[in-house]
């Protein structure tokens, strides 16, 4: 059922021993809008914990402490999940058809919560998040400013893509406000990276290779690629973005060979082209100009496969 965000502010109140579940392989905006929701409901006097797949360690930034006891919980909510099948497997046997709230910003939301707050036009959960709590009267707290701004500026690459909004900037407007030290955290972010990882990007580049004139680029990442590097899978979320900063690509696909088996799909692309339409053909999703699926066969199949997929949406291009 589709609630709004006074709703979704009413049913956390009346919710206690909450479990807060988002997507494996966490971003910055699963995780900053997971953490200030924990903040929030912690703040309220609720019993509450975390559980999250391995964080990168280009995100520790956005870690606090919530090492709660476990409990058997009463109620469980999902932040910036937009299909059940995004949960790690672990989780979306054990919680997945129990999900009782859901807060999430994607357009291709498939509905499993009991209740869900969506909305499609907010930059990030976490923007989501920004306006139930202003709408609720919560007087933000500088930790909770801080995850929140997190997640807005990673999902919109520091404000630099197309899902940046005037409404996006002034939320982190607001959240500047509340006293966060917005230099250092871009800094960390958006400006550092690991040794481990320069050495992958450096692998994975030199496997890219573009097709249909330029407009296409494919970078397929390899087992190997990350033995070499040193480089932990939880790591290489930057690396999806570079195929798309190539001059004349409208569509950047990497593909990542996972660890039991076929391949992680990421399609980052420039308008007029829509990569979750081609996505969920895949049986995928995502948002209009980010999105993903999975994918079986050889490397050499699978990009056959996205090839196949992409080419009328580039021939319309022209």
């Amino acid at each position: 059922m589709r609630i709004d965000h006074r709703q979704a502010w009413d049913l956390l109140c009346s919710m206690d021993r909450i479990l807060l579940l988002t997507h494996r392989l966490p971003d910055g905006d699963a995780l900053g809008s997971i953490y200030a929701l924990y903040l929030v409901l912690k703040s309220l006097g609720k019993t509450v914990r975390c559980e999250t797949d391995a964080i990168p360690s280009s995100l520790r930034v956005a870690v606090i402490p919530c090492d709660e006891p476990a409990f058997a919980p009463d109620h469980v909510v999902a932040v910036d999940t937009g299909d059940r099948k995004l949960l790690n497997d672990e989780l979306n046997e054990r919680y997945g058809d129990r999900v009782d709230l859901c807060i999430d910003h994607h357009g291709t939301h498939v509905p499993y919560a009991e209740y869900t707050l969506v909305d499609p036009t907010a930059a990030a959960a976490s923007e989501v998040l920004f306006d139930m709590l202003k709408l609720a009267g919560f007087v933000l707290t500088e930790p909770v400013a801080r995850e929140l701004y997190i997640g807005i500026s990673t999902d919109t690459g520091c404000f630099r893509y197309g899902n940046t909004t005037a409404k996006a900037m002034r939320a982190a407007a607001d959240l500047m406000e509340c006293g966060i030290d917005t230099e250092y955290l871009n800094t960390e972010l958006f400006e550092t990276k690991t040794r481990e990882y320069a050495a992958f990007e450096r692998l994975a580049l030199n496997a890219l290779r573009t097709y249909f004139d330029g407009k296409c680029a494919v970078m397929v990442v390899t087992r190997a690629m990350y033995e070499e590097s040193g480089l932990d899978e939880a790591d290489d979320k930057a690396v999806n973005a570079l195929p798309r900063q190539i001059q004349g690509v409208y569509v950047g696909v990497t593909v990542k060979e996972k660890k039991d088996g076929g391949f992680r799909v990421s399609m980052r692309s420039k308008e007029p082209f829509d990569a979750a339409a081609v996505c969920a053909a895949l049986g995928g999703g995502g948002h209009r100009l980010a999105a993903g699926c999975e994918l079986t066969g050889t490397a050499e199949e699978v990009t056959n496969i996205i090839l196949n997929a992409v080419k009328p949406a580039i021939e319309k291009i022209g």
